[in-house]
């Protein structure tokens, strides 16, 4: 079987090659808008599945299993995409600074027209962050293409205070449910 991973992401190219599977890399454009009245859980299998489904199409082989993931990053219940601009940035930053949000991450494995995901939801905290070490974090670059505006594998790595659950999927793909889901594409294909 050809594995596929529908993703221009290089933190999880990075994390995908840990499986030790060979893989190509095909990037579907799908929009990324969380629909009215949809849950933040909701929303990011959505993607997830839509990216799968759409690098499944770019492939165009029968027999290829193809992975799609995203992030999101919530608090009190509400969507943090990746930032516009530094105002939105520092927003973010000032609302996750002392406090403890969700990362969720949904891997979704498309196998001959059938697509099965899962959701993993990670609890993060942030210490209390200081106007200056905002300012710091953004002139890194780094927060420009991140969910939430922030890299937990990167600089802001320094601001966490504590995390429950997966630091894999907080990065961007949570190889123990990556692995499960392609384990069960390869049964049923024997």
């Amino acid at each position: 079987m050809q594995l596929v991973l529908a993703s221009g992401s290089p933190r999880r190219f990075e994390l995908l090659q840990l499986l030790d599977r060979p893989f190509t890399v095909v990037r579907p454009d799908v929009p990324e808008q969380q629909a009215l009245g949809e849950t933040a859980q909701a929303y990011v299998e959505r993607l997830a599945r839509s990216k799968a489904a759409a690098g499944a199409n770019l492939v165009q082989a029968p027999d290829a299993v193809v992975i799609g993931a995203d992030t999101v990053v919530v608090c009190d219940q509400q969507v943090l995409e990746k930032p516009r601009d530094e105002a939105d940035f520092q927003s973010m930053m000032q609302r996750l600074s002392g406090r403890t949000h969700q990362a969720m991450t949904a891997v979704a494995v498309h196998h001959q027209g059938v697509t099965q995901a899962r959701v993993v939801v990670t609890q993060v905290s942030f210490k209390v962050l200081s106007e200056k070490e905002i300012q710091a974090y953004w002139a890194t670059g780094e927060p420009l293409d991140k969910a939430g505006g922030y890299g937990i594998q990167g600089h802001a790595g320094k601001f966490v205070t504590h995390i429950e659950g997966s630091y894999l999927a907080v990065v961007g793909l949570p190889l123990y449910e990556t692995e499960q889901l392609l384990l069960a594409v390869e049964t049923n294909a024997e």
